[in-house]
């Protein structure tokens, strides 16, 4: 009797172990959409986030570059989404893209080579960082034409439209 007890014992313990270092491996990307309105790739007070606006995240082998994982997400009222994944992605390169607009007159990605169209995460406890979720920089779909505004907040912010071209 005692005996059985023990393996119970034993079995709940192991069990539950089991459980806790599953959910120990689920992580939560989160991040904001937003509508560049000044074309000039960061947030300022002109910027709009977008409602109903698609990410995709992606991981990648670092080696080879084959896809591991994928995951699509659509924005929220306040232009936020939260993709769950599973599992450790240590040796993979994992990027939260862009993928479609909800909005016509914002609806284009940069081009530009050096510019940011994607935000990287690490999705690993191996990391120090203590919570499952993961910020992932906010991302922005330009605006057809600058906001006449633009310029104004622009010198708010001790830049010029010549700094932002250059």
């Amino acid at each position: 009797m005692a005996k059985s007890i023990i393996l119970q014992a034993a079995a709940l313990c192991f069990l539950s172990l089991f459980g806790f270092a599953y959910c120990e491996s689920r992580f939560f990307v989160e991040g904001k959409i937003y509508c560049d309105t000044c074309r000039i790739q960061f947030v300022t007070k002109l910027s709009t986030y977008m409602k109903g606006a698609k990410v995709a995240l992606e991981c990648r082998n670092r080696e080879g570059g084959s896809l591991l994982y994928s995951s699509e997400a659509e924005t929220d009222e306040s232009g936020t989404y939260r993709l769950p994944v599973d599992g450790e992605h240590e040796e993979d390169i994992c990027e939260v893209a862009l993928k479609k607009s909800s909005d016509p007159k914002c609806s284009e990605v940069s081009k530009d080579p050096f510019l940011k169209k994607s935000a990287r995460v690490a999705l690993t406890k191996n990391n120090g960082i203590s919570s499952p979720i993961r910020l992932a920089n906010p991302l922005g779909f330009l605006r057809e034409k600058p906001l006449p505004e633009c310029t104004e907040t622009l010198r708010e912010l001790g830049m010029t439209v010549d700094d932002i071209l250059q």
